[in-house]
C-alpha cells in the first residue's frame, strides 16, 4: 500500500490559539469593567462609548465569538487535519478564515462601543458585519468538507461529526435570525416583529448556545481528552446516541426562553417538553467524557491538563442539569429576569468553555513548540485560582437570583406587595456583587498567569512550523453497504450522507415552531387601538435601542400577581405587531418598563436620565447626559418609515411626507412640559445665554435626542386601556 507524505498546517492553529488568548483577556476584561459598573455605576462618567449599555453587548460578542470562537477554530483545525489524515484542503481559505474572523472582531469591538446594534442577544452586530460573518463561516465550512473529501482515514471520528453539524446549523440560524431591511450603511430593522421576532431570535440564542457553544466543544472534547488522557473514549456507542439526539432535541429548547411571555402556549410547551429531554443525550455525553479518564485518575491528579478537562465536563453537566430545570415553567416563574440566569450562563461559560479551551491551550502549546510546558507549577496555580474563581462568582450569583425572586412575589396580609420600591431588591444584592467582581478578578488573574506561562514556552521552544506526517492512500471503496456493515458504520464514511441527514435533524424542530407562528395569524390576536409609533417616538426607540437599555429593562409583564401588581396588566401578544426588533429583554437590572407611559412626568425622565440617583436614591444606573447635550439626527426619518411600511407597518405616504414637522410638533409639546420644572427652566436660559455671549451654537432642547427618549418612554404601554378586568381595544 503506497505510504504518502505531507505537512500538517500548524501555522494556522497557531495563529488562532494566539488570539484566543489575546481576545479572551479582553473579553473578560471588559466583564469586569461590567461587574464593577454594578458597583459604581458612574464609573466611566459621561463617556457614552464605555457606558454599560453599550459594553455589555462588547464583552457577550467578545467572550463567545472571539474568544470561544478562536479557540473552536484552533481545535478545529488542529484535530481535523490528524483525525483525517490531511492538511486542511486549501491554505488560502485557512487565512482568509483567520484575517476574515479577526476583522469581524475588530468591527464589532468598534461598532457595539459607538451604539450600533441590532439589540438582539448574541446577535447584535449590524447587517454589513453579520453578511461578512456568513461568508466567512462558508469559507470555514468549505474548508473543513474539502479536508474531508481529501482525507486518507475512511471513518471518519465522532469529533467530526458534531464540527459538521456545528458548521450546517450555525449558518441556518444566523442566516434566518439576521434577516433584516436595511435603513443605512449601519442601521436595520429586523424582518421579523413582536412575538414572531422573540421566537426566531431565541430559536437563534439558545442554539447558537447549543451549536456554538456546545457540539464544537464537545467534538474537541471527544478529540482532547482521550488524547490528553492516553485512553480511547468510553463508549462509541453512546457517542453515537450522543450526537443523534442531542442535535434532535437541541433545536426545539429555544422558546423556554420566552415561558409566561406573550408567545402562544403550545410553543411554549414544546419547548419544555424538549428541553426535559435534553437532559438524557447531555448527561450521556458528560459520562462518556468523564469514564474516558477511567484508569487514568492518577494522571489527572498531576496533569494540570487533565484538571482543567475534568472541571470542564464536570461544568457542562452542571449547566446541562441546571437548563433543563429552569425550563420547568414552575422554576422558570420564579428563575427568569433575575441574576440566577447570570449564574447558569457563568456555569457554562467559565467553567466549560473557559476551562476546556485554557486545557487546550496547555496541551497543545508544549506540542507544537516541540518543548515542555514552562511551568506545571503556574498551570496548577492557575486551575485553583480560576476554580476558585468561577465558586465566587456563580454562587454569589445564585444568591442574588432567589433573593430578587422572593422580593419581587413577597406580598403583606393586605395584598400590596412588601418591597414595592423595585430599588430596594437592588440594594439588598450588592455585597453578592461585590463577591462577583473578586470572583471575576480571580479568574481574569489565572488568564493572566497562563499568559505569562504559554509565552515563556513558546521562547524556550522552536518556532512552530508545519509538522511532517504520513499516512496511506484512501482506497476506493463500494459506495453501498458492505457485508457485516451497520448503517452507521457505512455512513461515518459518507460526508455527504451525515450532513444531509445532520441538516434534517436540526430543521425538523425550527420549522415546526417558526412557521406556523409567522404564517398563522390566528396565533397572534391584532389589538385595534395598537398604532405605530410616531416620527419622535420611533427616533426615541432607536436611541433607546442604541443606548443598550434593553440590557438593563424588560418589556414584558408576566401575568403573575406580583408583576400585575407591580407594573400593571400583563403583556399581550397583539402589543407587539409594530415592534422591529422587538425589546422583551432577559434581564431586569432595573424595573419592566412596558407599561412605563404616563406614570412619570417628562421632568421626571429628564432628570433620571441626566442624574439617576437624583430621582431614585440607590440606584445603580448609570447618567446618560450626552442624550441631553447631543443634537438629533432626524434626516433618517423618512428612510427610516419607509422601510417600516416595506415590513408591514401601517405608515401612510402622507405619515411619511408629514414626519419632519410631526416631530416637531410632538418636540415643543414635551419642551413645553420641561419648562414646568424651575429649576429646568432657569438651567436652560442660562446655557442660551452663555451660548449667545460666546457666539455659540445654541441647541433647542426640542431638537436634543433626550426629547426623542422621553416621547418613546412615555408612549410605552398606552395602547390598551384595562376597565373592569377587560380590555376596552376590540379584538
Amino acid at each position: 500500500m503506497e505510504v504518502q507524505q505531507f505537512y500538517y498546517d500548524n501555522k494556522i492553529v497557531k495563529n488562532f490559539l494566539y488570539a484566543t488568548i489575546f481576545w479572551g483577556i479582553v473579553g473578560m476584561s471588559v466583564g469586569l469593567l461590567l461587574a464593577f459598573m454594578f458597583l459604581f455605576p458612574n464609573v466611566t462618567d459621561g463617556i457614552s462609548w464605555l457606558s454599560f449599555g453599550r459594553l455589555r453587548p462588547l464583552h457577550t460578542n467578545a467572550v463567545i465569538f472571539a474568544f470561544v470562537g478562536n479557540a473552536i477554530f484552533a481545535g478545529v483545525y488542529y484535530s481535523t487535519q490528524r483525525l483525517l489524515k490531511a492538511r486542511m484542503f486549501n491554505d488560502i481559505l485557512s487565512q482568509i478564515n483567520f484575517w476574515g474572523w479577526q476583522l469581524i472582531i475588530v468591527a464589532a469591538a468598534i461598532t457595539l462601543p459607538l451604539g450600533y446594534t441590532s439589540s438582539k442577544e448574541y446577535a447584535e452586530l449590524e447587517w454589513p458585519i453579520d453578511i461578512a460573518i456568513a461568508v466567512i463561516w462558508v469559507v470555514f465550512g468549505w474548508n473543513l468538507i474539502g479536508t474531508i473529501i481529501k482525507r486518507r482515514q475512511r471513518h471518519m471520528y465522532v469529533a467530526i461529526w458534531f464540527y459538521l453539524a456545528t458548521f450546517v446549523t450555525i449558518a441556518v440560524l444566523h442566516i434566518f435570525n439576521s434577516l433584516a431591511l436595511p435603513v443605512s450603511a449601519l442601521k436595520s430593522y429586523s424582518v421579523y416583529a413582536g412575538v414572531q421576532d422573540a421566537l426566531v431570535q431565541w430559536w437563534y440564542g439558545h442554539n447558537a448556545v447549543a451549536f456554538f457553544l456546545t457540539t464544537p466543544f464537545l467534538g474537541l472534547m471527544y478529540y482532547f481528552v482521550p488524547k490528553a488522557a492516553n485512553r480511547p473514549v468510553y463508549s462509541y456507542r453512546l457517542s453515537i446516541v450522543h450526537f443523534w439526539s442531542l442535535i434532535f432535541i437541541y433545536i426545539w429548547a429555544g422558546p423556554h426562553h420566552l415561558l409566561y411571555s406573550s408567545l402562544p402556549d403550545w410553543a411554549q410547551n414544546l419547548g419544555v417538553a424538549f428541553s426535559v429531554m435534553l437532559i438524557a443525550p447531555s448527561w450521556g455525553g458528560m459520562i462518556n467524557g468523564l469514564l474516558t479518564l477511567r484508569g487514568a485518575w492518577d494522571k489527572v491528579r498531576t496533569d494540570p491538563t487533565l484538571k482543567f478537562m475534568v472541571v470542564a465536563i464536570t461544568g457542562y453537566g452542571m449547566a446541562t442539569f441546571e437548563g433543563p430545570l429552569l425550563s420547568l415553567k414552575n422554576v422558570n416563574a420564579i428563575a427568569h429576569f433575575s441574576d440566577w440566569i447570570i449564574a447558569h450562563v457563568h456555569v457554562g461559560a467559565l467553567a466549560w468553555n473557559g476551562f476546556l479551551t485554557f486545557g487546550m491551550i496547555y496541551w497543545l502549546i508544549p506540542r507544537m513548540t516541540k518543548t515542555k510546558l514552562y511551568s506545571i507549577g503556574l498551570a496548577n496555580t492557575h486551575f485553583w485560582i480560576g476554580t476558585l474563581g468561577i465558586i465566587l462568582y456563580t454562587l454569589p450569583m445564585y444568591v442574588a437570583g432567589f433573593t430578587q425572586a422572593l422580593m419581587w412575589k413577597d406580598f403583606n396580609p393586605d395584598g400590596t406587595l412588601v418591597y414595592g420600591n423595585f430599588l430596594e431588591t437592588v440594594n439588598e444584592i450588592i455585597p453578592m456583587y461585590w463577591m462577583r467582581a473578586i470572583g471575576g478578578s480571580m479568574y481574569i488573574l489565572g488568564a493572566f498567569v497562563m499568559l505569562y506561562n504559554v509565552v515563556q514556552t513558546i521562547r524556550s521552544g522552536q518556532a512552530v512550523e508545519d509538522e511532517l506526517a504520513e499516512a496511506p492512500a484512501l482506497s476506493k471503496v463500494s459506495k453501498s453497504r458492505t457485508s457485516g456493515e451497520t448503517f452507521h458504520t457505512w455512513l461515518e464514511r459518507k460526508p455527504v450522507q451525515l450532513t444531509i441527514l445532520a441538516t434534517v435533524a436540526i430543521l425538523i424542530g425550527g420549522i415546526v415552531q417558526i412557521v406556523p407562528t409567522i404564517m398563522v395569524k390566528s396565533n397572534i390576536p391584532t389589538i385595534t387601538s395598537v398604532k405605530p409609533y410616531t416620527p419622535l417616538e420611533l427616533e426615541g426607540r432607536d436611541l433607546y435601542i442604541r443606548e443598550g437599555c434593553v440590557g438593563c429593562h424588560s418589556q414584558m409583564v408576566r401575568p403573575f400577581r406580583s408583576e400585575v401588581e407591580r407594573y400593571g396588566e400583563y403583556a399581550k401578544a397583539g402589543e407587539f405587531v409594530y415592534d422591529h426588533p422587538f425589546l422583551w429583554g432577559s434581564k431586569r437590572t432595573g424595573p419592566d418598563l412596558l407599561r412605563v407611559g404616563g406614570k412619570y412626568s417628562d421632568n421626571w425622565h429628564f432628570n433620571h436620565m441626566y442624574d439617576p440617583q437624583s430621582t431614585s436614591s440607590g440606584s445603580i444606573m448609570p447618567a446618560y447626559q450626552w442624550l441631553i447635550r447631543n443634537e438629533h439626527d432626524r434626516s433618517n426619518i423618512q428612510t427610516k418609515m419607509r422601510t417600516m411600511q416595506t415590513l408591514g407597518v401601517p405608515y401612510s405616504d402622507e405619515d411619511v411626507a408629514n414626519a419632519n414637522n410631526s416631530m416637531v410638533e410632538q418636540a415643543t409639546k414635551i419642551e413645553k412640559n420641561l419648562y414646568t420644572d424651575p429649576d429646568f427652566a432657569k438651567s436652560y436660559e442660562a446655557d442660551k445665554m452663555y451660548a449667545q455671549e460666546n457666539n455659540e451654537e445654541f441647541i433647542q432642547m426640542r431638537d436634543r435626542e433626550i426629547v426623542a427618549l422621553i416621547a418613546y418612554l412615555q408612549r410605552l404601554g398606552t395602547d390598551i386601556k384595562i376597565k373592569d378586568g377587560s380590555e376596552t381595544a376590540a379584538k
